[in-house]
């Protein structure tokens, strides 16, 4: 899956906290969230106001967590267990460590294996 795609796939699904979702649909969303954030800051920069950073921030948070639930739906664990990164230090570790794993192979308790299913838009 490729960046565009991924970032289409997440917003088609903004608010969609069933499934599955690929390694690099969770990591493609994320890096689109770094540069959409370092935008905001930079124009934020230049009005002297942090108002678009909060309007993207707020744009953002739904599709964000959909995306991490999905993709520890994934690694066949509950979405509850994206507050593990609530924890300092170990949940981060935790949390990192989890979204760069592969998902369980073959179908699981969340859905079937995206790697079988065509990444579409």
């Amino acid at each position: 899956m490729d960046f565009m795609t991924a970032v289409k796939h997440v917003f088609s699904n903004f608010a969609n906290f069933n499934g599955r979702a690929r390694r690099s649909e969770f990591w493609w969303f994320y890096l689109f969230t770094i540069i959409c954030n370092v935008a905001a800051t930079t124009i934020d920069g230049a009005i002297g106001m942090p108002i678009v950073s909060i309007v993207v921030m707020l744009g953002l948070l739904i599709p964000g967590l959909a995306v991490a639930v999905r993709r520890m739906h994934d690694t066949g664990r509950s979405g509850w267990w994206i507050f593990i990164i609530l924890i300092p230090l170990i949940g981060i570790i935790l949390y990192i460590y989890w979204f760069v794993q592969r998902g369980t192979v073959g179908p699981n308790a969340y859905g079937a294996d995206p790697y079988d299913v065509p990444a579409t838009a």
